[in-house]
């Protein structure tokens, strides 16, 4: 049973699942969770603006990924693979970020384009589903970019039959619009529209009205179920598979912009480094909703803590 390592650096966090893989007599892997970790880093700290990686972000990222290296090592892991998304696609230096990630791993991360990004997190969200609630619809709001994904799970196998990455998320969506704190109503109009505007060519590539079932993944998703739920503090058990209707995510997407930093960053369930984003990527998620009603596709959305990690994790079977 082979031990692999996935780490996922997007433009607000990087995480690390260390994982064993079992191969079963049908040609199925199961996968079982040894460690999963998630820090705030925002490599994406100013990209948009300047197109270059910044030396503090680095330093935030190098400092993660020694921490992961060793646990992996201590995990007797056999394989890692690392993908880099939104932010790095986008820098200047990216070189820098290359570099620095040789050498702390001894292996290159990888920049997988927008829609490879939405098929492993498909591969990776789809996997407790029952085949009959298909097709699905995987959306993966990041730091940077946001994923949809349409396909279909056999319960062996997922096949993706459209996808598309929009450069719109909770880092952008909040560096470009929110800027008051807490953001003005103006902005906020202006964040929606924007969200909007740039969302559009994800839905005309993805026809979500073929979709039976919605599932969103990644940590401002993940945090809006949470919230909503009113937990204590943040519960992974009680937000996986949890459902948040329509009007679940236009509530928590009030309460969250009309509130100061210190108020959200007073909720137990939103990490310290989503404080200042969690605003915009509810944004997001509201725009991804109201759109999803127009167009005919599913109501609720399903939250799963399932997502690309599991996905990468999963990529390795074969080789590891």
């Amino acid at each position: 049973m082979p031990r692999v390592a996935a780490i996922d650096c997007g433009t607000n966090s990087i995480r690390l699942l260390v994982a064993e893989l079992t191969h079963r007599h049908d040609g199925t892997v199961d996968l079982r969770d040894l460690h999963r970790e998630m820090r705030i880093v925002r490599l994406g700290q100013g990209v948009d603006a300047t197109g270059r990686l910044a030396p503090e972000a680095l330093e935030r990222t190098r400092v993660a990924l020694v921490d992961y290296a060793v646990a992996a090592r201590r995990k007797g892991v056999e394989r890692v693979r690392m993908v880099a998304t939104s932010a790095t696609r986008d820098a200047s230096n990216r070189d820098e970020f290359f570099a620095m990630t040789r050498e702390v791993l001894g292996t290159e991360a990888e920049v997988i384009s927008g829609d490879e990004e939405a098929r492993l997190s498909f591969t990776g969200a789809v996997g407790e589903q029952d085949p009959d609630d298909g097709p699905f619809l995987v959306v993966d709001v990041g730091g940077g970019s946001t994923e949809l994904v349409l396909g279909d799970w056999d319960g062996r196998r997922a096949e993706v039959t459209a996808a598309r990455s929009v450069d719109i998320g909770c880092v952008r969506i909040t560096e470009r619009a929110l800027k008051s704190d807490p953001p003005a109503p103006a902005e906020v109009e202006a964040a929606r529209t924007l969200a909007a505007e740039v969302l559009a060519e994800a839905f005309d590539a993805v026809d979500v009205s073929k979709a039976k079932t919605w599932i969103g993944v990644a940590g401002t998703i993940t945090t809006l179920s949470a919230v909503a739920q009113g937990l204590p503090e943040y519960d992974s058990e009680r937000t996986h598979l949890s459902r948040l209707s329509r009007a679940d995510i236009d509530r928590v997407a009030g309460e969250l912009l009309t509130v100061d930093h210190a108020t959200r960053a007073a909720n137990p369930v939103i990490h310290p480094g989503r404080v200042d984003v969690i605003g915009g990527g509810a944004v997001v998620v509201q725009a991804l909703a109201e759109q999803f009603a127009e167009r005919g596709g599913p109501a609720d959305l399903v939250v799963s803590e399932h997502d690309i990690l599991d996905g990468i994790a999963l990529s390795l079977a074969e080789s590891a």
